[in-house]
């Protein structure tokens, strides 16, 4: 069975488990207090230029968003999304659960403006209505696409004159940060973002995602935070050991350089073949536009995921591919094709 379904079914990079095996036996400090979790701590503000951000290592990116949001907002302040947005698709309610409302606005192209979000500001004019306080993004989004240097300063622009935080989940930010058509460097998001996240679960970890607070109005009792939550980590120096062999020379941007690749090679192979791609991904993520009975038939070899509807005939699928994606699987899907 051919695998496109996600960018995280497969285990870790050899780098990652090399170091865990290596320092199996090592007894050292509980809750990201030890030695592994603080030189990657240094290596990531080393690698995104932001010396005095916060750093936490978290496991999942649903929790880490969880986290974030629940301690950034008040309980009457709201976030605004795309409507795509993995907080308003992908994790159960989670955000809602904490009391704070999801503010989707309807993307094509996954992708949040200035416009966007003065929309969703008009529209809730007073105390009787939650208030928009933080905009969430993602790089690269949902459906591929990514945010170039231009738009995002944009939205800074915008949360400097608003007052609101502006939060960046990178989930696939190795993926996004090394696509074609995106000129951000690592050093423009602690610029440009009050936190982002650094996404390790999709990008060669086993777990794991690296949270960065710039906003210094963020980082006060941030920890209180996270253990209430649920999310710290009793043993979370495996955290910090992933982050070590992913920011150890350029591993970290290499592997989504290679997720990227194998997407390009699926995506030029479909378009040969004359085949329609639903959205404009230069990322991982491959949307194609498949018969309906054709797709049926291929379940039996391949595994990928239904996006949605496209006409009576043709459904949207999604092809992922990961740092661990050959390119003879790519040849071998298309050949199936």
């Amino acid at each position: 069975m051919l695998n496109f379904r996600n960018d995280y079914s497969e285990g870790a990079h050899p780098t990652i488990l090399e170091a865990m095996r290596k320092n199996n036996l090592t007894p050292v400090v509980g809750y990201g207090k030890d030695e592994f979790c603080a030189h990657a701590v240094a290596m990531i503000r080393e690698r995104f230029s932001c010396p005095t951000a916060d750093v936490h290592f978290l496991v999942g990116g649903t929790q880490t968003n969880l986290t974030l949001i629940g301690c950034a907002l008040k309980p009457y302040e709201a976030v605004i999304c795309a409507d795509t947005g993995h907080i308003n698709v992908h994790e159960t309610g989670a955000i809602e659960s904490t009391g704070h409302k999801v503010l989707p606005v309807y993307k094509e192209d996954g992708k949040l403006t200035p416009a966007d979000v003065l929309s969703v500001i008009r529209s809730h004019t007073d105390e009787h209505m939650v208030k928009p306080r933080m905009i969430y993004l993602s790089q690269s989004t949902e459906v591929g696409t990514v945010y170039t240097r231009q738009e995002l300063e944009a939205l800074r622009k915008l949360c400097d004159k608003l007052h609101l935080l502006l939060y960046l989940d990178g989930a696939r930010l190795a993926s996004g940060m090394t696509a074609p058509d995106c000129d951000l460097m690592p050093a423009d998001l602690p610029r440009l973002c009050d936190a982002f996240y650094i996404g390790g679960t999709k990008n060669g970890a086993l777990f794991g995602e690296a949270l960065v607070l710039v906003n210094d109005a963020l980082k006060p009792d941030f920890r209180y935070m996270i253990k209430n939550r649920g999310a710290m980590l009793a043993k979370g120096w495996l955290l910090g050991m992933q982050f070590e062999g992913l920011f150890t020379g350029d591993l970290y941007f290499t592997l989504g350089r290679h997720a990227n690749a194998m997407a390009a090679r699926l995506r030029d192979g479909l378009l040969e073949k004359g085949y329609e791609l639903a959205y404009p991904s230069k990322t991982n993520q491959v949307f194609a536009v498949l018969d309906k009975d054709q797709i049926f038939e291929l379940t039996t070899e391949a595994a990928f995921e239904f996006t949605k509807n496209w006409s009576k005939t043709h459904d949207v699928v999604r092809f992922v591919t990961s740092w661990a994606t050959k390119p003879e699987d790519i040849d071998a899907m298309l050949a199936l094709l």
